[in-house]
């Protein structure tokens, strides 16, 4: 098969699967949702199997507790979460306008410093487009992820009907591998094995890390400002935990979200204000020098501008299924990438001596 062929082959199958998503996007949360979770539950049942127990059983009971923990964790949290949510929510207009009247008593120079000028009305005018944008650009994107998500399945659906795909996926999980390992064309099979294997490792790598680290750092950020007596202290320290899947964008939310509360909340008690700013100061120093090294390492190579970029891109697109796919397609076109620049630096097109300068003539 020539060149051209193969470029037009893949291109066509890249065609076919965005408009086989495009289609079908309405259902298939579950499907990936189980698919998903077999691919992060299959080591556990390899690891049982070589204890002793049958495929089935290590599926049945891996599959089992991990329902068991999920409901219980749903019980015990989301309670909370929704009692601090719809009170954050009642909130937030008096937040915002006692932020907004701070703000035009104590922030003068600072505007002044950035070029706004103006009386009391102008200030506030600007304050309030400022904080209208930027609502209107958050609201525009949880809409759009939030009405692909409604559009796909209920919870209740998806609860059915994710573990009972995960369940048959499990179970054939090693004959599904060796299936499509026999259909790997005979003389690129050693190459696209190992494409498969980095892949596996930068997706797996990336999850497992990942998934630690929000955990860590939500625990961390949802204890410390609740400690320090913080208004929704638990909810914004868990939503922070949530969205450093993205780096350093939970951080960045937990921090304007929590300071901004702090400032209402404890003005002009800069003790208080500093000790918030503090928790997520020394959440990031220990995020970036001990947890990220430890659990991630270098071999993941997921830049975190080109995730932030996935995440936006495949949630506007196909809402929180978009948000499901995002991590891995970011994780394989990277290593594709990167495959495709090692090919090409070994290539004649970028080796090619004859596609050097002519050396200059030197005149007799």
């Amino acid at each position: 098969m020539t060149v051209q062929k193969q470029v037009g082959f893949w291109i066509a199958a890249l065609v076919a699967l965005i408009l086989f998503l495009w289609t079908f996007s309405g259902v298939l949360l579950p499907f990936v949702a189980g698919l998903a979770l077999a691919y992060m539950l299959d080591p556990v049942a390899d690891r049982l199997e070589k204890l002793g127990l049958g495929r089935l059983g290590a599926t049945l009971l891996i599959l089992v507790l991990f329902v068991l923990v999920l409901m219980l964790s749903l019980m015990l949290a989301l309670p909370i979460i929704l009692r601090e949510s719809l009170a954050f929510l009642q909130s937030l207009p008096d937040y915002v306008t006692r932020l907004q009247r701070l703000a035009l008593e104590h922030g003068g120079p600072f505007f002044e410093f950035f070029g706004v000028e103006g009386g009391e009305q102008d200030l506030e005018r600007s304050i309030a487009d400022m904080v209208t944008q930027g609502s209107g650009y958050l609201v525009t994107f949880i809409g759009s992820v939030l009405a692909g998500g409604q559009a796909a399945l209920s919870i209740v659906s998806l609860l059915v009907v994710t573990p009972v795909v995960a369940f048959y996926l499990l179970i054939d999980w090693d004959l599904m591998i060796r299936t499509v390992d026999s259909w790997l064309p005979l003389r690129h099979r050693e190459t696209i094995r190992g494409l498969v294997r980095a892949i596996d490792k930068a997706l797996s790598g990336f999850i497992r890390g990942q998934a630690a680290l929000c955990l860590i750092l939500g625990s961390f950020y949802a204890v410390g400002l609740s400690l320090i007596g913080l208004n929704f202290g638990a909810l914004i320290g868990l939503t922070a935990g949530v969205l450093s899947i993205i780096p350093y964008v939970g951080s960045l939310t937990g921090l304007i979200l929590s300071v901004g509360v702090a400032i209402v909340q404890f003005w002009p008690d800069y003790f208080w204000i500093g000790m918030t700013l503090a928790v997520f100061v020394f959440g990031q120093t220990v995020e970036g020098n001990i947890l990220a090294p430890k659990l991630l390492g270098k071999s993941v190579g997921v830049h975190p501008v080109w995730l932030m970029f996935a995440l936006f891109a495949f949630g506007s697109l196909f809402g929180f299924l978009g948000l499901l796919l995002a991590v891995p397609l970011a994780a394989i076109v990277g290593v594709l990438a990167r495959f495709m620049l090692a090919r090409y630096l070994a290539s004649p097109y970028y080796s090619d001596e004859s596609a050097q300068p002519a050396p200059e003539r030197e005149d007799v």
